[in-house]
């Protein structure tokens, strides 16, 4: 029987991928041993014992960006976590483990390093984090979601995706979505979100040209997120929503996106064939931007910089492009070529061959 210590958390990005690795391989391996290595503070905190996995924490360690008493500290209390991590492996008899970058993955790549256990690591954004980049040193298993991605030894395995999207048949959700939302089914749908908090900028710009997106024969499902100071005009086929709990049913709906490019939503788009219009958070290392690359490269995908969405984009730009069917169309096949539903499986594999190396 095999123990997998699987290192990551913090956000949605860490934790989503992680949890599809661990249910695939509790897939292939009903007897396997699953733990999950995070923080106290973290996403993983709620949603891993929600899916059944036990959670050992460490510290929550930003790494120091800058000369203060943080960054004094830090060694020590990096050592530290280093040190309980190592105890967990070895307490725990595992026998490999697998990061998902955020805080507790470094303290795992090192600690897996210095017990010699064999490591695994998957990087979801193209712009790899600064732990990932530390645990490349450690291993020659490393698995990335974009073709783009430069991180050392790196094999292309796509993003492990959540099980209801890996397993999504758009067909025949189409309809289901379209009555659970109060859809026309006769009209297009465009799916206008920004994650569960929302993003202020695609709010306020689908806000303001709701009329002339509407004026092109389109129905628009927007999920403007919990913090969203979005107010419905209750105009024929603009349908508001805060908050959504079946994103499922709102990707078997869209025929067209509007989003900010995170790694899982463009991955997600991408797997199922949406063609989409990212707008990348402006905030940050720019890593939204090189994660719809490889989809805009591609012809599946346009990119807008924040400050350029605005309602006059909307009319030159994507007016004309709601009103070509043909070339949404054409969009929509072109996303595919650069989507994946296999990233779980694909990592597990790289993760079993890890097992299997010598260290």
């Amino acid at each position: 029987m095999t123990t997998y210590l699987l290192a990551g958390g913090g956000t949605a990005g860490h934790v989503n991928p992680l949890l599809a690795v661990a249910d695939r391989i509790r897939d292939r391996e009903p007897d396997a041993t699953v733990l999950v290595l995070g923080t106290r503070e973290g996403l993983e905190s709620r949603l891993v014992p929600a899916r059944g996995y036990e959670l050992l924490t460490v510290e929550r360690l930003p790494f120091p960006r800058r000369p203060n008493i943080a960054a004094v500290r830090f060694p020590a209390r990096f050592r530290a976590a280093v040190a309980q991590t190592r105890t967990y492996i070895e307490d725990r008899g595992v026998d490999v483990v697998v990061g998902f970058g955020g805080y507790a993955s470094a303290p795992a790549y090192v600690a897996a390093n210095r017990a010699k256990v064999p490591l695994a690591l998957h990087e979801a954004n193209a712009k790899p984090g600064i732990a990932n980049r530390l645990g490349s040193f450690f291993t020659s298993f490393v698995g990335v979601a974009f073709s783009g991605t430069k991180l050392r030894g790196s094999t292309l395995v796509g993003m492990p995706l959540r099980r209801e999207i890996e397993e999504l048949d758009r067909a025949a959700a189409r309809m289901v979505g379209m009555a659970f939302f109060g859809l026309d089914p006769e009209k297009p749908t465009l799916l206008v979100t920004g994650g569960s908090l929302g993003a202020r900028k695609v709010n306020a710009t689908v806000s303001q040209s709701i009329d002339l997106i509407l004026g092109a024969g389109w129905q628009v499902l927007h999920i403007a997120g919990d913090k969203s100071e979005v107010i419905d005009p209750y105009l024929d086929g603009y349908h508001l929503m805060l908050y959504c709990d079946r994103m499922d049913l709102a990707i078997a709906v869209a025929d067209l996106a509007i989003s900010r490019a995170g790694a899982a939503t463009v991955s997600e788009l991408s797997a199922v064939g949406i063609p989409a219009v990212y707008v990348p958070y402006p905030v940050g290392n720019g890593e939204q931007r090189f994660n719809a690359a490889d989809s805009v490269t591609a012809g599946g995908a346009l990119l807008v910089s924040d400050a350029d969405f605005t309602r006059g984009w909307v009319a030159s730009e994507l007016v004309p492009l709601l009103r070509d069917p043909a070339l949404v169309a054409r969009m929509a096949a072109l996303a595919l070529t650069v989507g994946s539903r296999h990233g779980a499986d694909r990592m597990v594999d790289l993760v079993v061959a890890a097992s299997h190396a010598k260290i």
